[in-house]
């Protein structure tokens, strides 16, 4: 039976779909020891009826990491680390196992160093603040970027420092192959050259190819990998794969404890970054009427003040629950029921033939994570506002996200702005904001985000699917 012809027909029953779910991707039923992890660690969601669709903005924490905390923090007697007491050391030897469970953990071998940040924007911060930009220098970035690595070209623009923006394909939101190779190539005058893109886009999914990091290396450049939305779901192998920077968050990976990331840096690049100033936790020594200080050796270079003591041990046993659950099942979860949600949406039509769905990307089921960015249209064509589908999917108690995802390249790519009105926007003064610029513009900008996680099954993409079918045949109100 054609699976996608149910649609059509209207025969949608959840029983029978996923029977014909199941015939055209088998490999998700290899993955149903996750469903007796959803029954064990996550009840709340079945127990509340809630279809949680945003794992790219957060994972849910599953309850044993929780009480296993918990417990840990009950029965020992940490403190901080910066002493030679009792309470510190343990603090400092669960530190020290996180930090070689985090480097175990993506293949770093005796290559990397593991920064404990608050999160992937703290680490990208660490970059823009220490990396040594000279106005010879050159900053790289890629159309699809997040605004935590957006930022790094006001780091440059500070030091006079030219950038540029690789564009997307505007079909596919992939990396242009011929433009990007030619900027990577481009003669500098300066050794120093950064090149900062992501592994995974966190708003259309696509898995951005990773053999532009060696590519680039082998131009002189040094290369930052945002990382935050491709490792939860996947394996990153920095042995096989060795950027100089590594940008993460761990409650994306497992949901806590959240305020938790990491910059992985290879050591070979660790000297080249520049600290401009110290602070408490960042020093061997430090003299006020000597008026001079040294810097400490290794990465707690970077880490001011006290790090995350308390919480850092969990960092650890979270790890071990994703090795526990193995990245090739969950990956087998989220691809399967991530490809089937792309087709199925594609090819809902209202009674007219007007299409009730654009999703924004092509989907290729090697090279697409677990996140769709659509929007919905009524029966006469006209855009749905994504603030009422958000309103409209609380009433289902399915949890989405909608907006521009931080990720503005893609959203001006998507709705096809024009660089010259937006520059002119931006050239006005006054304070600005994200209702005045779409008034500017005369255009919506933004879209709906879905996000599919290892904890998500069949029911939850059935449910969503039958909230969109709800729209079908109606008409847009701006009331």
């Amino acid at each position: 039976m054609n699976l996608f012809g149910l649609v059509s027909v209207g025969i949608n029953t959840e029983k029978q779909l996923f029977r014909d779910f199941l015939k055209e991707y088998p490999e998700y039923g290899k993955t149903k020891k996750l469903d007796n992890l959803r029954k064990q660690d996550f009840s709340r969601l079945d127990e509340q009826k809630h279809v949680y669709l945003d794992f790219t903005g957060g994972h849910l924490y599953p309850e044993s990491l929780v009480e296993w905390h918990g417990c840990f923090l009950k029965s020992s007697i940490l403190g901080n680390p910066h002493s030679q007491n009792p309470s510190s050391s343990l603090s400092e030897k669960y530190i020290t196992y996180a930090r070689n469970k985090v480097l175990e953990f993506f293949n770093c071998g005796e290559d990397y160093l593991c920064i404990f940040t608050s999160n992937a924007t703290a680490a990208i911060k660490i970059i823009g603040e220490c990396y040594p930009f000279e106005k010879s220098s050159q900053l790289l970035l890629t159309t699809d970027n997040h605004n935590s690595v957006n930022g790094l070209r006001e780091y440059a623009r500070q030091r006079e420092v030219n950038y540029s923006y690789s564009p997307l394909d505007l079909d596919s939101l992939t990396l242009s192959n011929t433009d990007l190779q030619a900027r990577l190539t481009q003669p500098a005058e300066s050794a120093n050259k950064l090149f900062a893109y992501p592994a995974q886009s966190n708003v259309s999914g696509i898995q951005h190819d990773l053999k532009w990091i060696s590519y680039a290396k082998d131009q002189g450049w040094d290369v930052l990998l945002d990382a935050a939305a491709f490792v939860p779901s996947n394996q990153l192998d920095l042995q096989k794969h060795q950027p100089d920077f590594v940008s993460l968050s761990f409650y994306k990976m497992f949901g806590y404890p959240t305020g938790l990331g990491c910059l992985l840096v290879k050591k070979s690049s660790f000297e080249k970054l520049e600290k401009p100033a110290f602070t408490g936790g960042t020093i061997t020594i430090v003299s006020v009427k000597g008026d001079g200080y040294y810097l400490e050796s290794d990465e707690a270079r970077f880490e001011d003040g006290t790090v995350d003591y308390l919480n850092i041990p969990a960092i650890s046993k979270g790890l071990e629950y994703l090795e526990s659950i193995g990245l090739d099942t969950i990956k087998k979860r989220v691809s399967s029921l991530t490809n089937f949600l792309y087709h199925y949406l594609q090819n809902l039509k209202h009674s007219n033939g007007q299409k009730l769905i654009e999703i924004y990307g092509s989907a290729n089921p090697e090279r697409q994570g677990g996140t769709l960015t659509l929007n919905f249209f009524d029966c006469n064509g006209n855009l749905h506002d994504f603030l009422k589908i958000e309103q409209m999917a609380f009433d289902w108690n399915i949890s989405l996200r909608t907006g521009c995802f931080c990720n503005p390249g893609i959203d001006e790519s998507n709705h096809k702005l024009s660089a010259e009105r937006l520059r002119s926007y931006f050239q006005q003064e006054g304070q600005k904001d994200y209702f005045d610029l779409i008034q500017y513009l005369g255009k919506r900008r933004g879209a709906v985000r879905i996000s599919i996680g290892y904890l998500t099954n069949f029911h939850d993409i059935h449910h969503f699917i039958q909230f969109c079918q709800s729209l079908l045949d109606k008409t847009y109100s701006s009331e």
